[in-house]
């Protein structure tokens, strides 16, 4: 279970509303990446059974997922999602494609925080909130574990929605990872618009050989 000894740090140091941003979809072939941003303040507590669940989505069933994201909006002071979708990733890379979904997420959403903790190795460039990257914060920071949970939830409600428009590559399935499935269909049927060509083995084929919705 996950506590919010990291929050409780910042708190101490004078911060009112700190912002957790993690993102989905950084390795998929296909489709948007999508980052999260989760507001919490010093009154928050883990007040809730189904809060204690919170960690990395990645070690999340899709349906304790399903059931946290309703908790979490709930629970929390805000939450906001940014979408950078296959063509933005393609152009500027997936590093910082995602680091323009955390701007979006953070431009949108109804509160400023005063602090930023967020996944990975790197700080998101271009703001001026201040902010700390911990590594393998979804799994250790609380904030940033809701955050992780939102992006994918969402991710994969938006991968759902495209399966639906691109029914032949059955996205619903495997959200467009490089599953076997996956590489079966792109073998079968080629690329369609919402591949990633900067992704081997995508890169290979070129963008010029997409093919329309099918």
């Amino acid at each position: 279970m996950l506590d919010l000894s990291t929050e409780k740090k910042y708190f101490d140091l004078g911060y009112n509303l700190i912002a957790g941003l993690d993102e989905a979809g950084r390795g998929p072939l296909a489709g948007p990446v999508v980052a999260a941003c989760v507001i919490i303040d010093r009154d928050f507590k883990i007040d809730h059974p189904d809060l204690e669940l919170v960690t990395d989505s990645k070690k999340l069933r899709p349906k304790q997922r399903e059931k946290l994201f309703a908790v979490i909006k709930d629970k929390v002071r805000a939450v906001e999602i940014g979408v950078v979708d296959n063509l933005i990733i393609d152009r500027i890379n997936i590093l910082q494609a995602s680091f323009s979904a955390m701007r979006k997420a953070l431009k949108k959403i109804q509160l400023t925080p005063d602090y930023i903790l967020l996944d990975g190795p790197f700080k998101i460039p271009g703001i001026a909130t201040p902010q700390t990257a911990i590594i393998k914060g979804d799994a250790s920071v609380f904030c940033v574990a809701a955050a992780s949970i939102i992006a994918k939830v969402s991710r994969d409600y938006l991968m759902s929605e495209l399966a639906k428009e691109y029914p032949a590559y059955e996205f619903e399935k495997h959200k467009g990872y490089g599953t076997k499935l996956h590489l079966d269909k792109i073998a079968q049927h080629g690329p369609c618009p919402i591949h990633r060509f900067s992704f081997a083995p995508l890169k290979d084929i070129g963008a010029k050989k997409a093919k329309p919705k099918t």
